[in-house]
This record gives structure tokens, C-alpha cells and sequence, in this order.
């Protein structure tokens, strides 16, 4: 393991000890808030320093297994002995470093969110539109695989099916920290059902995916800054088309930033759904500018729904999937588009562990 790692490992070492007598103190003890916050960190910090002690102890293992490999001669059994708990003191090693450099990257306090998902029809018209109903299918599959919990907030369906514009939120534990990448461009080659000469059609649709405000921590929107206008719902007809201004669109004058909620019948509860949506927007637009202000990358920005602007490719006639951002491809289309997305989670996840890491080593170098 590298040096600066180590050096690492051993604060959190030292910083346990610290935390127990912090804890044994009375005046600690007597007051809560200090308690619980001591007692949160003491949680995470004894999960990386006892992961830590026992990595010392296999590297210790190990060495007594050299040493007694090299003092005996190969006929002999404890050799034999020896030379199986090198390979197990090895193997469990190269675990303990995998587990320990993960442990050690930065938290984002957002990845344990909820999130909103919003997907928006781009370039190519109808077939966009249907594209759109895809990747909704897609998310809702993957959140259901999950055991998430996902509720339409709003939607803008289109004439041929579809939707020009729909926003989901998705409850569940590290949502937002595993679908945070899905912002972006997304670009789909295939052969529309409207296409009579068998043509492959270019189209493409933007996605969004935005951390739902913490309550607590939530930026607090003045309602003098709102213009809220209600509206009658569209939709497909039939008996649920409302009769009365349910529908509600609320506009942020400072920023301009615009959420409306349609899907339920209740104004009361439409106008909940959208303040809930555009406190999101408005924490992701102050997010992002400070990002940049910091001159920090931010992976997967939300594109213009141009069919240059992608950070993936959908193309139906190979059955590829290609994320651009990482050169990952998978020729298993058929099932992501039914939500089996855990690979491509995974391989942006491990990229961002990876950069996390190289930053970390810059930072421990400095």
C-alpha cells in the first residue's frame, strides 16, 4: 500500500483513541448533541481503523509464514503450511487495500438522496418523444430491481405516445449516489415505427438527475420571489381529465427556473410536488455554479438535447450500449433497456473511485 495511505490509516488510528477518551468524559456525556455527533464519528472512524488493525495483523501473518518458509526445508510438511498461509495472507491483503482505499475516499453527503429524474424529448421529434418513454421504463426498472420507491411528479405526453417532458422521484437508500452519472446527453440509432424504407434514425433526449433538498438543509425560498399559476391538466381524455385549475406551475422570478406538477388531482397536492422540484432545481444551480467557481469537473453535465451532445449512445440494430465518458460498451441492449443498468452503474462508479483516488494521492503528496 502506498505511503500516503498509510499515512492515512494511522491518523484514523490515533483519532479512535482520542474519540474513546472523548467519549468516557462526562461533561461529553451530558450533553447530547455533542454526544451523538462524537458517537456518529467514532462509528466511521473504528470501521476504517479496525479494517486497518487488521490488515497490520495478515501483513505481520505474512511475514512469520516467509520467515518460517525460509528457515525449513521444502520436504518438510510445515513448509507445506507455510506456504498455503502465504497465498491466504496474499490473497486477504490485496482485499483489506481494495476495501481500505475505498474507505478512505470522500463522502458526498447528497449519494445518500432520494433523487428526481427528469428526462426531456431532444432532437428528432416523435421518435425522441418515444425514446423519452424508454428511458422512463428503463429508470422505473431498474428503481423497482432496487426495491425503490418511485412516484411521477409531472408529465408532458406526447401525441404518438411518449413524453416531451416527464419528472420521476425515486425514494430509496443511495439513490441519488448511484444514478448522479445518468445527467447527460442521451443519443438513440435505430429504426423508427413510423419509418416505411427501414432507415436508422438519429435522435436524442436530455436527462437530469438532481438530489432531493434535504429539509433540514434545504435553501429557503422566499414566497415573494414565487409567481405560482394554476392551469387545467392536459392528458389522454377520458374520465380522469380534470375539471377544475389542478394542474400548477410555479416560477422562481430570481432565477427563473420553472417546475409544474399536473398528475394529481389535488391543487394543494400538486403545488407540494412542484415547490419539492424546484428546490431541487434551485439547490442543483447553486451547486453546480460553486463546482465551477472552484474549477471542479463536474461529470455528466446537462446537455442541450442536440445529437452531438451525448454522454451514451443506444444503438438498437447492434444491441450496444456505448458510454463515451469511460469507453464502456455492452452488447446487452435489450436487457438495460428493461433496467438491468448495474454494470454501467458500476463502471462509473469505480472511474469516480478511481479519480477520487488520484486526487487523494495528489493531496496526500502536497
Amino acid at each position: 500500500m502506498k505511503p500516503f495511505l498509510i499515512l492515512q490509516l494511522e491518523r484514523y488510528a490515533e483519532r479512535l483513541a482520542e474519540l474513546d477518551f472523548l467519549l468516557s468524559r462526562e461533561d461529553i456525556m451530558a450533553d447530547m448533541a455533542q454526544f451523538l455527533k462524537l458517537s456518529r464519528e467514532h462509528a466511521d472512524v473504528a470501521a476504517v481503523a479496525q479494517r486497518y488493525a487488521r490488515y497490520k495483523q495478515r501483513q505481520s501473518d505474512l511475514q512469520a509464514a516467509r520467515d518460517m518458509q525460509a528457515e525449513l526445508p521444502e520436504t518438510d510438511e510445515m513448509h507445506t503450511l507455510a506456504g498455503e498461509e502465504v497465498a491466504q495472507a496474499e490473497q486477504e491483503i490485496a482485499a483489506l487495500e481494495s476495501e481500505l482505499q475505498r474507505m478512505l475516499l470522500p463522502k458526498d453527503p447528497q449519494d445518500a438522496r432520494n433523487a428526481f429524474v427528469e428526462i426531456r424529448a431532444g432532437t428528432g421529434g416523435d421518435e425522441s418523444a418515444l425514446f423519452a418513454g424508454d428511458l422512463l421504463r428503463m429508470y422505473t426498472r431498474y428503481a423497482q430491481n432496487q426495491g425503490w420507491k418511485v412516484e411521477l411528479m409531472s408529465e408532458s405526453p406526447s401525441e404518438l405516445g411518449g413524453y416531451k417532458e416527464v419528472v420521476l422521484r425515486i425514494e430509496g437508500e443511495g439513490t441519488f449516489g448511484q444514478l448522479r452519472f445518468e445527467s447527460g446527453g442521451h443519443r438513440v440509432q435505430r429504426v423508427p415505427a413510423t419509418e416505411t424504407q427501414g432507415r436508422i434514425h438519429t435522435s436524442a433526449c436530455t436527462v437530469a438527475v438532481l438530489a432531493e433538498p434535504d429539509e433540514a438543509q434545504a435553501v429557503q425560498i422566499n414566497p415573494a420571489d414565487l409567481r405560482i399559476d394554476t392551469f387545467r391538466a392536459s392528458g389522454a381524455g377520458g374520465q380522469h381529465i380534470n375539471k377544475t385549475d389542478s394542474a400548477v406551475r410555479i416560477t422562481h422570478i430570481p432565477t427563473g427556473i420553472v417546475a409544474e406538477c399536473q398528475d394529481d388531482r389535488s391543487q394543494h397536492r400538486n403545488k407540494a410536488k412542484a415547490l419539492q422540484v424546484l428546490a431541487a432545481r434551485i439547490e442543483e444551480k447553486a451547486r453546480s455554479e460553486q463546482a465551477a467557481k472552484d474549477a471542479a469537473m463536474r461529470k455528466g453535465l446537462i446537455g442541450s438535447g442536440d445529437r452531438s451532445d451525448r454522454i451514451r449512445t443506444y444503438n438498437f440494430p447492434q444491441g450496444r450500449l456505448t458510454d463515451h465518458r469511460i469507453n464502456l460498451t455492452l452488447y446487452k441492449l435489450t436487457f438495460i433497456m428493461e433496467g438491468d443498468l448495474q454494470d454501467v452503474i458500476a463502471a462509473l462508479q469505480s472511474e469516480r473511485q478511481a479519480e477520487q483516488l488520484a486526487e487523494l494521492e495528489v493531496g496526500g503528496a502536497a
